[in-house]
């Protein structure tokens, strides 16, 4: 299994990503969180998180001074390659998962404060200087999840946080009313059934919002993804305070009932 050691500055999907293509010649995009693994080794503690990948390109194995081959191998087979039974289980677990696919739920990176904008209209706030810096870094976090599709707050603060990836990724920004400040505080029912309506496309996809608008986005989510109220209030990762540059990340897996909740994650870029 492919794993290794967070860089600095590095978010741990973006890892996943970059070992499992150093490791392997693999690029893949992450699907479903894993459960995570903590053991001590060496008189360390050490945690391990693992995520399923689905291959998006083979760039070529070369072996090197850390990985001798590499092979394919039936579930089956895999205990008899793996040094520990919680591995074993790991690998069972992510054959047996459905292939799902990610919604993220993106706060806008740090902007302007607002006592500091001249300007007329809020809405034309910008990114502070920090912020730039999270939007560039947001590129390989939004790529670690393979999106393609990107709606956001027309707000130039959402944009600017989306743009640089939308430029990378080749896709386009759909700007969203409702998902804007003004939009959500003029009808925020309306933002409701706009978010139900994304949360049921089926390509990945990520809406970038602002704080306000953030609790009405994750409770519509919980109502599109077939979960209880009470299922998401005692559950961290779909705390909708989110820090700037911060996200849900939610898997979803297709049933007849429609679009439902897999497993979810929260994100934060390392300061």
């Amino acid at each position: 299994l492919p794993k290794g050691k967070v860089d600095p500055g590095e978010t741990v999907p973006c890892t996943a990503v970059r070992e499992c293509d150093e490791e392997t010649g693999y690029r893949v995009a992450l699907e479903a969180r894993l459960p995570t693994a903590n053991y001590r080794a060496d008189d360390q503690d050490k945690t391990v998180d693992y995520w399923i990948g689905r291959v998006r390109d083979d760039e070529g194995f070369a072996p090197d001074e850390e990985v001798d081959e590499i092979r394919w191998v039936p579930v089956q087979d895999a205990t008899t390659f793996l040094t520990y039974s919680d591995d074993a289980e790991l690998v069972r677990l992510a054959a047996g998962a459905p292939k799902t696919t990610p919604l993220i739920v993106l706060r806008h990176a740090k902007a302007m404060k607002r006592a500091d904008f001249d300007g007329k209209d809020d809405a034309e706030r910008p990114l502070s200087g920090r912020g730039r810096g999270e939007a560039k870094r947001l590129v390989d976090v939004l790529d670690a999840f393979g999106i393609e599709k990107i709606h956001s707050s027309p707000f130039k603060r959402c944009m600017s946080t989306v743009s640089r990836f939308a430029k990378t990724s080749g896709a386009d920004i759909v700007a969203e009313h409702t998902l804007s400040e003004a939009g959500h505080l003029a009808d925020p029912d309306s933002t409701a059934a706009r978010v139900m309506e994304l949360a049921a496309q089926q390509e990945p996809t990520v809406v970038c919002t602002h704080r306000p608008v953030l609790p009405t986005v994750v409770s519509a989510l919980s109502s599109a993804l077939g979960l209880a109220p009470a299922a998401i209030q005692d559950d961290p990762n779909w705390d909708a305070r989110l820090p700037p540059g911060a996200m849900i990340v939610i898997h979803r897996e297709w049933t007849e009932l429609g679009p439902r909740a897999f497993a979810v994650e929260q994100h934060y870029l390392p300061r």
